[in-house]
C-alpha cells in the first residue's frame, strides 16, 4: 500500500471519529439536562473511573492506556462543558503544578481560576465560586503539606478524586549562576531540591513564595534571583531556565486532592480509598496503647490502612488529630461498623471523603 493510500484511509477513520465523538457529546449533552432537573453532580469521579477502565481493559493496542486514558480524560472534559461550564480553582498563578494536575484530571474544556493560597481554595468552593477545587495534599520527598491538612478540621468539603503528578523542577532566572543570590519558591519545592542547592548555589538566601510560578513571576524582575518551578512555568513567563531536573530525587511525585461539596460514589471492589481526620482527646496521653485501640476496629474488619499522620489540634499542649487513609468507601457495612465502635471513644471521627484509588 502507497503512502497516498494509507493517508486515504486516515482520513476515512478521522472523518468517522469526528462523527462518533459528536455522537457521544450529544449523549452526554443529554445526561446534563437530566442531571440539571434533578439536582444531580456533573462531575461523577466513580463514572470517570469506571469509563476510563473500561475502555482500557478493552484496549488491544498499540496505543498505551496512559495515552488512552489522557485522550478519553479529554473527550470527557468536552462533555462536562456541554453539560454545564465547571469552575475549577487551584493554587495560582498559572503554571504552578498544581494547575498542570487540575489540567490532567479536568482537561481543557473546563474554566480554571488561578487562587493565592490553600485557604482561599476551600472557601471558594464551600461559598459556591467554584465548582471543585484541586489542591497539593503530599509530596513523596517532603511529605505532607501542613496548611492543606489543618484546613479539613474545620471545612465541610469532601475529597472526591485524587491526582498523581511527577515533578520536575528547573532552576529559573534572568540571571547566569554566577550572579544568583536568593532563590525563590514554595517552601516543598525548594525542600525538593534542597542538595542541589546546597551543592550549586551554597551561599545563596532561599525564600519561601506563595506558589512556585510566583516564584518565577518575581526572579524575572529581580536581578540576581531565581526561581524553582517547572518548564512549563519558566514558558509561561518567559524566563530562560539555568539548569533542568534539579529535584534530589529522580521519582519525586505531589499527590493533589480533588474538593468538592458533595462526596463521590463508590467504585467498589476494593478500588475505593477513605480518608479520615480522628482524635483521641484526652486518651491519647492518658492511656498508653490508645492509638493501638483507635487501629483496631479497622485491622479487625480487614480494612487495610495505607497512612496514617499526626497534626497538632492547636487547642490544647499535646493533643493532636491522627489523619488516615484507609481501604474502601465509607458507605462500605464493615466501615459503618468500625466507625460505629471509633465513634463510642474517639471525640472526633470526621469523613473526609471517599474516592477512586486510582492516581488521577
Amino acid at each position: 500500500m502507497d503512502l497516498a493510500a494509507i493517508r486515504e484511509q486516515i482520513d476515512r477513520l478521522d472523518r468517522q471519529l469526528v462523527e462518533v465523538l459528536n455522537e457521544r457529546l450529544k449523549l452526554a449533552a443529554e445526561i446534563g439536562k437530566l442531571k440539571r432537573s434533578q439536582g444531580g453532580q456533573i462531575y461523577v469521579a466513580e463514572r470517570e473511573e469506571a469509563v476510563l477502565a473500561k475502555v482500557t481493559s478493552q484496549n488491544q493496542g498499540p496505543i498505551k492506556h496512559e495515552a488512552l486514558r489522557a485522550i478519553y480524560r479529554e473527550i470527557m472534559s468536552a462533555a462536562i462543558a456541554l453539560e454545564k461550564p465547571l469552575l475549577i480553582a487551584y493554587l495560582g498563578p498559572e503554571a504552578t503544578n498544581t494547575h498542570m494536575a487540575a489540567m490532567k484530571k479536568f482537561g481543557a474544556s473546563v474554566d480554571y481560576h488561578a487562587m493565592t493560597n490553600i485557604a482561599d481554595i476551600f472557601t471558594a468552593v464551600e461559598k459556591g465560586e467554584a465548582d471543585y477545587a484541586v489542591i497539593p495534599i503530599e509530596n513523596s520527598t517532603e511529605g505532607s503539606v501542613r496548611d492543606a491538612l489543618d484546613l479539613f478540621i474545620e471545612s465541610d468539603l469532601k475529597i472526591v478524586a485524587q491526582i498523581y503528578l511527577e515533578i520536575t523542577h528547573a532552576l529559573i532566572s534572568a540571571s547566569p549562576l554566577e550572579k544568583i543570590e536568593r532563590v525563590y519558591s514554595k517552601d516543598q519545592a525548594l525542600a525538593q531540591c534542597r542538595n542541589w542547592l546546597v551543592r550549586h548555589l551554597p551561599h545563596a538566601q532561599l525564600i519561601d513564595a506563595p506558589s512556585t510560578a510566583r516564584a518565577v513571576q518575581i526572579a524575572k524582575d529581580e536581578p540576581g534571583a531565581a526561581a524553582v518551578a517547572s518548564e512549563l512555568a519558566a514558558a509561561t513567563y518567559e524566563v530562560p531556565i539555568v539548569a533542568k531536573s534539579i529535584q534530589d530525587k529522580a521519582d519525586n511525585t505531589t499527590r493533589f486532592f480533588v474538593l468538592g461539596k458533595k462526596p463521590s460514589g463508590p467504585v467498589g471492589g476494593g478500588r475505593d480509598i477513605t480518608s479520615f481526620a480522628i482524635s483521641l482527646g484526652d486518651a491519647a496521653a492518658a492511656h498508653s496503647g490508645s492509638l493501638l485501640k483507635m487501629l483496631m476496629p479497622l485491622a479487625e474488619r480487614g480494612i487495610n490502612l495505607s497512612k496514617i499522620e499526626s497534626r497538632p489540634s492547636k487547642k490544647r499542649p499535646w493533643d493532636y488529630y491522627f489523619f488516615i487513609d484507609v481501604s474502601g468507601h465509607y458507605n462500605d457495612p464493615a466501615m459503618k461498623e468500625a466507625l460505629a465502635e471509633l465513634q463510642k471513644f474517639c471525640p472526633l471521627v470526621k469523613w473526609l471523603g471517599s474516592y477512586p484509588a486510582t492516581a488521577g
